[in-house]
């Protein structure tokens, strides 16, 4: 049986005006796995995220998502992503957003689904009958995050999904992205919240200096560093402990 890689990097370099701000960014996403991707500020990380989405050209180096270069029509159905700055339109209500963007992907969401995913991230499902603009900041969140897995894509790409989310909330939105994997939905991550990562990922990548610094399992970056948690283990690796 042939395994169809669903995200893979060769030699990436991104950046701006020419400039590079990431250089030879290699690694392959494993089918039905939880990738995050680790960085501080200003590494490249939502750069390289566009890039992968065909919003912006490499500089150099090849993208392909399910064997086709990122930014072709044929695999565009094929992705779904949830921005670090997700801003909902605010002049439709909740659930006209996301039959909207279900709408995109060819699908068509139940009411029935659409509800119980909102009981799953505690938020009220008379929410989806008001309009986005009296939603607060993590009520928003938890709306692009229903938009973006409810497109049933089979490869989801989340910049910063925990942002505004209060601590249940958090531990609702891991709980929903292990079913996503369970359902056989491939999850690309960044965060900068490296406990979630912990708990979440399969692998993880860790980028410092625009070059890929860490490439493994999240418990064997702890075991190598000799940390007890990632976010101590990730800043030894960086060399900021």
């Amino acid at each position: 049986m042939t395994i169809i890689c669903p995200l893979s990097l060769k030699d990436v370099s991104v950046g701006y005006n020419g400039q590079a701000v990431a250089n030879e960014i290699s690694f392959s996403l494993r089918p039905n796995e939880i990738f995050g991707f680790i960085g501080l500020n200003g590494e490249g990380k939502t750069t390289l995220i566009k890039t992968i989405l065909g919003l912006r050209e490499p500089l150099l180096g090849q993208i392909n998502v399910f064997e086709s270069p990122s930014g072709k029509q044929n695999i565009k159905k094929k992705v779904a992503y949830l921005p670090e700055k997700f801003m909902p339109s605010w002049f439709m209500k909740g659930e006209e957003f996301i039959q909207f963007s279900a709408s995109l992907y060819g699908r068509d969401v139940k009411s029935e689904a659409l509800h119980s995913m909102a009981d799953s991230l505690a938020l009220d499902k008379d929410c989806l009958s008001q309009r986005v603009q009296t939603y607060s900041k993590g009520m928003g969140q938890k709306l692009g995050l229903m938009a973006t897995i409810l497109t049933g894509a089979p490869l989801l790409v989340l910049d910063e999904p925990m942002s505004g989310l209060d601590p249940l909330a958090r531990v609702k939105v891991k709980r929903i992205l292990q079913s996503c994997k369970e359902e056989r939905q491939t999850i690309f991550l960044s965060s900068h919240i490296l406990s979630d990562l912990d708990e979440l990922c399969d692998r993880i990548a860790v980028i410092d200096s625009g070059h890929i610094k860490y490439l493994g399992s999240p418990h064997e970056l702890k075991k190598k560093m000799n940390e007890g948690s990632l976010e101590r283990a990730f800043l030894s690796v960086i060399g900021r402990k």
